[in-house]
């Protein structure tokens, strides 16, 4: 998971981004990728085995580091 100071640095590099809506789309595509990844850490479905559980939590964080680089390339 990311902590606060990634957190911070992440909105301030979105909140002085001279596109306000591409600023926007990229803080949604951030808000639901890292939601996402943290559902699956914090609430487990038991409907699925540890080994796919693990895989869904892995393509999750790959999702949200797609979103950081993506972020820290602009």
């Amino acid at each position: 998971m990311l902590d606060t100071k990634e957190i911070d640095r992440i909105i301030s590099k979105l909140e002085t981004l001279e596109d306000e809506d591409l600023a926007v789309k990229l803080l949604k595509e951030f808000n639901d990728k890292t939601k996402a990844f943290g559902e699956l850490i914090m609430n487990k479905n038991e409907a699925l085995d540890h080994e796919e559980w693990k895989n869904k939590c892995d393509e999750a964080k790959e999702k949200v580091d797609e979103i950081l680089e993506k972020i820290d390339r602009l």
